[in-house]
């Protein structure tokens, strides 16, 4: 077997080279050594990197369709995407900056760009409170604002970027969004598959992060992130197939809603009005015509 593995074509053994290095891929394809531990989970390290990043040029692809056949960004929470996306971009700014493999963090490029179109349709499709209102004023606003912090963090220092990889984005991104699906009882137009992808990605960038990079603030966000994302998934779980338009209706028995007592409230009043503008007849005819009178003795 090592006489194929060694003579391999050379963009096979050039992609391998360029993926685990020379030392591993002489130890692991040309001398078929599994036995070398380091290599072996350097190999797999890399190989889930480049799964996550192929996976997060994905991820968010399903839930801008949602938005998009749905025509609606209802259950989106605008705070969590906006700071959601600010996290992403300061750990590819922060990862770029520190020479980190594009492998440990490249999904987050991708993910800011998905994010940044889905905070752009949550605008673009606004509550059915303010529909009829025109968002192009907003849009622009929002892109510049995005155009203008991705220019800032370029130009931000190391040391700044650290000061702002320290912050817990990731606990104010995800907090609206979980507080909105408690509210709704419901998670709208949220991407199941964009959840579960996040859970999934956490738990194997944490992996890719001790193997090749050893950052505590990269791994200390990432857990924060997996314990949110693992609170959504629940959530998904919990309220799956409520859209949450009749959540006032899901009252306890016994329990009577704020929209029951205004109905009631509502039918009570009518039927005084009725009563009050329908004029009273002095005398009642009887079916054959006779009218009845109060006999006096």
């Amino acid at each position: 077997m090592t006489t194929i593995t060694r003579n391999l074509p050379w963009f096979i053994a050039d992609l391998g080279t360029a993926v685990i290095g020379k030392k591993c891929y002489s130890s692991l394809v040309e001398n078929l050594n599994i036995g070398d531990v380091e290599c072996l989970k350097y190999a797999l390290s890399k190989g889930l990197g480049l799964g996550i990043v192929v996976g997060g040029s994905i991820m968010k692809v399903p839930q801008l369709l949602l938005i998009l056949s749905a025509q609606s960004a209802r259950g989106l929470s605008l705070p969590a995407n906006v700071l959601e996306t600010l996290s992403y971009a300061i750990t590819t700014a922060y990862s770029y900056r520190n020479d980190f493999p594009f492998s440990t963090y490249g999904e987050n490029l991708f993910l800011t760009i998905q994010n940044t179109l889905i905070t752009l349709l949550i605008i673009y499709f606004p509550p059915s409170s303010r529909k009829g209102q025109d968002p192009t004023g907003k849009l622009v606003v929002a892109s510049l604002a995005a155009l203008a912090s991705g220019v800032a963090l370029y130009a931000m220092s190391t040391e700044s970027l650290a000061l702002l990889q320290l912050i817990p984005l990731a606990l104010f991104s995800k907090l609206p969004q979980i507080m909105q699906n408690a509210r709704a009882r419901s998670t709208g137009q949220l991407s199941a598959f964009a959840v579960v992808s996040q859970i999934v990605g956490c738990l194997a960038r944490l992996f890719t992060i001790a193997t090749e990079v050893g950052d505590l603030i990269i791994t200390a966000s990432f857990v924060l992130a997996l314990v949110l994302n693992i609170v959504l998934g629940v959530q998904m779980w919990i309220y799956w197939g409520k859209d949450g338009k009749d959540a006032y209706s899901k009252a306890p028995i016994g329990v009577v809603s704020e929209k029951e007592k205004e109905d009631w409230v509502s039918e009570r009043q009518s039927r005084v009005d009725v009563v009050v503008t329908s004029p009273v007849p002095r005398h009642t005819a009887s079916p054959t015509g006779r009218k009845w009178a109060r006999k006096i003795d």
